[in-house]
């Protein structure tokens, strides 16, 4: 790892993510009754877990409202959602005011333009490794791991790696 990514990732205090095409792999999925389906990574979720478990804050800014990211930040102890922004900025600027946490501490996961202004103002800007070129371009690590395939996942190991606790939390499952 660079000296600088190092730096950055030692910094994180926060980890925000976006939904769609993150944490699944952007497609959406409706039934016969209109109802929408979203597919999560098991492993992504235990990468939540590890952040969480190593006391950093975790949160969801999305531009869409699904009660089934409500379920699942719920069942992941996601103390932050933010959903329908279309602009995220502003759902950034308060979930940085509620945790008590900088953007310099901050690290945002997105995937396509309407999270390009939060990979440049997050202290740590991410993306996937399908994410929009430009998107791609600005960010600061790509995970070698499409959205919704353990992207959150690789993120959040190579964030505790950094800080030097994945090793101990990995432990835990030997």
């Amino acid at each position: 790892m660079n000296p600088q990514l190092q730096q950055r990732a030692n910094a994180i205090r926060l980890f925000v993510m976006d939904v769609d095409g993150v944490l699944t792999t952007g497609g959406i999925c409706y039934t016969a009754n209109g109802d929408e389906l979203k597919t999560f990574n098991i492993r992504d979720g235990l990468g939540i877990k590890l952040l969480q478990r190593a006391g950093i804050e975790t949160a969801i800014i999305t531009g869409r409202n699904s009660t089934i990211v409500e379920r699942r930040a719920k069942e992941l102890g996601i103390r932050y959602l933010f959903q329908g922004k279309e602009d995220k900025r502003q759902a950034f600027a308060d979930v940085l005011a509620q945790a008590g946490v900088s953007a310099a501490a901050t690290a945002y996961i997105g995937d396509d333009l309407p999270d390009l202004p939060l990979v440049k103002l997050a202290g740590l800007g991410m993306t996937v490794a399908d994410g929009d070129p430009r998107v791609c371009a600005h960010a600061d690590w790509i995970s070698s791991c499409p959205g919704g395939c353990g992207a959150v996942r690789e993120a959040a190991e190579m964030i505790l790696s950094a800080q030097g606790k994945l090793a101990g939390l990995l432990h835990a499952y030997e």
